[in-house]
Formats: C-alpha cells, structure tokens, sequence
C-alpha cells in the first residue's frame, strides 16, 4: 500500500517523499526558498507547501576531525527549527533538493532525513456548504494577521 497508495472517496493517499531539515530558525526560510527552485512543492491547487516545527534545542559536541575542533562539553543550541515538505519520489529532484540544502546550509553536516509516506489529496469534492471548512466560519486566521 505504500508503494502504490490508495484512494477512498474525497482523497487520494499518494506515494511521496516525506524531507525534513533541521536548521537554526533564522536560516530554514533561506535553506527553503532553496528547495522552491528545485520543486514548487504542490498539493493540489496550493504550492510551496511546507510545515515548519517549532525551534527546539539541538544536543551536540563537536569531535576530532570537526572545523571547530573536539569539544569535552555538550553544546545545546536552542531554536533550532525543523522543516518538511512532500515531494514525488523521483531519484533525480531529491539529488538535487538534499545537493542544495547542503549548499545553503549553515552547517557542515546538516541533519537530512527521508521518509516514503502517503500523503492525502482532495479530490476537489464540491463542499463549498461544509459548516466545518475554514471558509464558513467566524475568525478566519487569515484576516487575523493581515
């Protein structure tokens, strides 16, 4: 099932790549804007679709053979966010997305990680009247920001 997918009436579970990067929060939107010339990471009739967790601590010591050299101490360095984002599972595009996240990345062993997963699509069902889609309540969160 997690080769092919499957569909049930409103949704298509689709075969994709699951790719996650972790990054200090000031720079995942750099290492982003990256990928999005690679793949505009479409779902639907929506792109640049990515998710970004928020900013944890990242546990490390640095060991001999490192540019920072071999460290006794753990650091901890907080606000460290993980992105991900679907692709087709094309041997080619992943290449070049892990090739350019390395790239732009501020570090020079960056955690990358890809997983085979399906990934729901809508079939563009017509439920325009649904009382639970955005749309059709109070407090739309777009308005909120703009």
């Amino acid at each position: 099932m997690i080769q092919a997918g499957f569909d049930t009436r409103p949704i298509t579970m689709e075969p994709l790549w699951l790719v996650q990067y972790q990054a200090p929060s000031a720079d995942v939107d750099r290492v982003f804007d990256e990928v999005l010339k690679i793949d505009s990471l479409q779902q639907g009739k929506t792109d640049c679709n990515g998710y970004l967790a928020p900013g944890g601590v990242e546990y490390y010591r640095p060991l001999e053979g490192t540019p920072t050299g071999a460290e006794d101490e753990i650091r901890r360095r907080p606000d460290v966010g993980e992105m991900r984002f679907f692709i087709p599972r094309e041997a080619d595009a992943l290449n070049q997305i892990i090739e350019a996240i390395y790239e732009v990345h501020s570090y020079y062993e960056p955690v990358i990680t890809v997983q085979e997963v399906l990934r729901s699509t809508c079939k563009g069902l017509d439920d325009q009247a649904n009382p639970h889609r955005w749309w059709n309540k109070s407090g739309d969160w777009k308005t909120a920001s703009e």
